[in-house]
């Protein structure tokens, strides 16, 4: 997958095709979700995201660049997540877009991509967690399933079907 999103300035391709973003991705995770992914969590970023260099197999890791070829967000589809508890999976995960490029539609295509993969690998769902990112993930058309916790606190699940392809 490289997508160009018409009218917007950047594009959408898998980690694996692009693994020179890798050690931005883990900055940005250490710094996002320090509970896990910092000096005293459990979390190890680069070997999730070393694990996460799959096109046709979970898990994988969607990446957006701008049109100088930096990143500027990413997601990833996974097994398992924050809310395993609550429904059964596969998650939409980490998702983060850079502060400075925030509100610029990245967030939304990233998930649409994320949508996308998941139904050309086969599942008829998908879900997540999130304490940050509720109204993105409504506007999306997620709907609201649970509630479960994280490290950080309470995080609301949410679940979306999306279109399986005709056998």
């Amino acid at each position: 997958m490289c997508s160009e999103i018409p009218g917007l300035p950047f594009r959408i391709r898998h980690l694996v095709d692009a693994p020179s973003a890798a050690p931005q991705l883990e900055r940005w995770f250490i710094a996002e979700w320090a509970p896990w992914y910092g000096p005293d969590g459990e979390g190890d970023a680069a070997a999730d995201l070393a694990a996460c260099v799959s096109r046709d197999a979970l898990p994988l890791c969607l990446v957006a660049f701008d049109v100088a070829g930096d990143p500027t967000g990413t997601v990833a589809l996974r097994a398992r997540s924050v809310g395993s508890d609550v429904a059964p999976g596969p998650w939409l995960a980490g998702l983060f877009v850079a502060v400075e490029h925030r509100n610029r539609g990245i967030g939304a295509a990233l998930i649409a991509a994320l949508e996308t993969e998941t139904w050309r690998l086969g599942f008829d769902a998908v879900y997540t967690s999130t304490d940050a990112a509720q109204s993105l993930i409504r506007r999306a058309g997620w709907a609201e399933v649970g509630v479960s916790r994280s490290l950080r606190g309470d995080v609301t699940v949410y679940r979306k079907g999306v279109k399986v392809p005709d056998a």
